[in-house]
């Protein structure tokens, strides 16, 4: 699966944003996905993520409320709306996809080893 993550810019505190990962090479369908983020100096972290049914999603405290995380398996895509962003969201933003999740909980949705597919970056600047 290649994953090929856009939609990233320059945009003021409280604006909006949204990002897509086209994926190709295999249908997504079978793939949990996920959105990390990576600012400077930071480890990378996950924002969002979701099982192949989209009914399952986990969202980080600090983005919860603000961004959606969805899939359209249709178009072999995961997106990332994110409202009233803040400086803090800054970042370099990946998509993942892996091949499996062990359970039904989050503790595995969460982390990056988990993930055998990545796509390269998007970069997101948060201006006050």
């Amino acid at each position: 699966v290649q994953l090929q993550a856009s939609g990233g810019g320059l945009v003021q505190a409280g604006g909006s944003l949204k990002l897509s990962c086209a994926a190709s090479g295999r249908p997504i369908s079978g793939y949990p996905m996920a959105w990390f983020r990576q600012a400077v100096g930071k480890e990378r972290e996950i924002v969002a993520a979701v099982r192949r049914t989209a009914h399952i999603t986990y969202y980080a405290d600090s983005v919860k409320g603000r961004f959606t995380i969805s899939r359209d398996n249709s178009n072999n895509a995961m997106y990332l709306q994110m409202n009233s962003l803040k400086t803090e969201d800054t970042a370099v933003y990946f998509c993942a996809a892996a091949k499996s999740i062990p359970g039904t909980g989050y503790s595995y949705m969460v982390r990056e080893d988990s993930y055998n597919y990545w796509g390269q970056g998007t970069q997101v600047t948060v201006s006050s």
